[in-house]
């Protein structure tokens, strides 16, 4: 493989975050008579008030310029971090019951004040970035207090796992679903795939031995009840005793789980299970290129028993997959999945972002033009897949091709456990 292709392509990636990416959001996404960013935002840059503002994009939306801004630190990227982390706890946070709410109007009232766990735990993701950006220990302290709320109110002893909502009051929910086009079921893939993320950047700032003792639930479940061992597919929906109630499969979720669950296994610092998740993450990657991947050469977002049947090109997906094909180079030492990567970045770069206005579209449409119904900015449209996308990459790319595993970035701020108590 071509050392100079390799770095070449990790500069590639790494001006396309900072030069297209990140100006859009320190810029026409802001929102300057209500503070924060727009709810809602056409690709031509039409604003609509009446949208609401989503507790998941603002999150991420945290998390992206914390993560940026120790990777190239400055006052922008700082005072966007600060912005973001002023409106979860000005707006979102819910002083009485502790936790976020899910949905603000424009004028910030609250609109749906459930605590839907997916939610949180972006907020613990988030948190625990801006503490390692910032060491800022108010961050940190409101990441464990979210972190026993979760556990309090939402882990379930006997199965294992987590319930999807909880109410205001963190009492159990009757509707489950995290949103319209969801299956109205007790777990989801999804909701724990980002619980095991938020709490690998926990343990990162907090190594609690219960942080730990639940990533090693987390990443079990994954293998023995989530995985399709068969398939090496993530199956979506389950009902509380973990039986499957969902036969189709999204192939970015697929990739962004392997190489999640390599990053929750490697904090742990557990070989053993590090080469047991190892091998699954290589299965998944190879089913995702064999099956998910067109003449594109992008990531089409659904299939079921084999074979694709939404071939869109969502924004998120590809991001996911240059990432976890990268992740499986590490692994496998195949140049196969460089090639694979940069063929998805390829078409990054000339379908999916927006020569015009910068960021991504939405969805590429099976017919390649872009999806023009679909906003730029919502309240699931925001700049934490593409931002983490293009750090990962490019950190990865640099380091040498030989290694099984990525080196971990440098750690910020480590902390005793007495630093925060529970």
């Amino acid at each position: 493989m071509d050392s100079q292709a390799v770095f070449k392509l990790a500069e590639r990636i790494e001006s396309h975050l900072h030069e297209h990416i990140l100006p859009f959001w320190c810029g026409p996404a802001l929102d300057a008579e209500h503070g924060g960013w727009q709810a809602w935002m056409t690709n031509d840059l039409r604003v609509d008030h009446t949208k609401p503002k989503g507790l998941i994009v603002n999150a991420r939306i945290l998390w992206a310029f914390s993560a940026v801004h120790q990777t190239r630190p400055g006052p922008l990227y700082g005072q966007m971090a600060a912005r973001a982390y002023d409106l979860i706890f000005n707006h979102f946070w819910d002083v009485r019951h502790g936790g976020a709410v899910w949905r603000l109007d424009g004028d910030g009232k609250v609109l749906d004040d459930s605590k839907k766990i997916y939610g949180q735990a972006f907020c613990i993701y988030a948190l625990a970035e801006y503490y390692r950006a910032f060491g800022d220990k108010a961050a940190l302290d409101r990441a464990i207090e979210l972190f026993h709320l979760v556990e309090s109110a939402a882990h379930d002893p006997v199965h294992g796992g987590y319930v999807e909502v909880c109410r205001r009051d963190w009492s159990q929910a009757s509707d489950n679903r995290l949103s319209e086009k969801d299956m109205d079921e007790k777990k989801s893939m999804n909701n724990h795939l980002h619980v095991l993320e938020a709490y690998t950047n926990l343990w990162r700032v907090w190594p609690h031995p219960l942080v730990a003792g639940r990533l090693r639930e987390l990443i079990t479940l994954f293998l023995e009840r989530i995985l399709n061992s068969q398939t090496h597919h993530l199956n979506h929906f389950f009902d509380e005793q973990w039986r499957v109630r969902s036969d189709t499969y999204t192939f970015g979720h697929d990739i962004e789980g392997s190489w999640l669950l390599c990053e929750a296994a490697e904090s742990l610092g557990d070989a053993g299970l590090l080469a047991a998740v190892r091998e699954v993450a290589a299965a998944m990657a190879a089913a995702v290129r064999r099956e998910g991947i067109d003449a594109t050469g992008a990531l089409c977002y659904e299939g079921r028993q084999g074979r694709v049947i939404d071939a869109g090109k969502e924004c998120w997906p590809q991001a996911e997959a240059v990432v976890g094909f990268i992740n499986a180079l590490q692994i496998t030492g195949d140049p196969v999945y460089f090639h694979t990567a940069g063929k998805i970045w390829d078409f990054i770069e000339t379908r999916l972002a927006d020569p015009v206005h910068g960021e991504w579209f939405w969805r590429i449409t099976p017919e390649g033009q872009p999806d023009l119904a679909l906003p730029k900015v919502s309240e699931w449209k925001g700049p934490y897949h593409g931002t983490r996308g293009c750090l990962e990459a490019a950190h990865r790319l640099r380091l040498p091709v030989n290694p099984v595993h990525p080196a971990p970035r440098p750690e910020a701020h480590q902390p005793s456990l007495n630093d925060s108590t529970p």
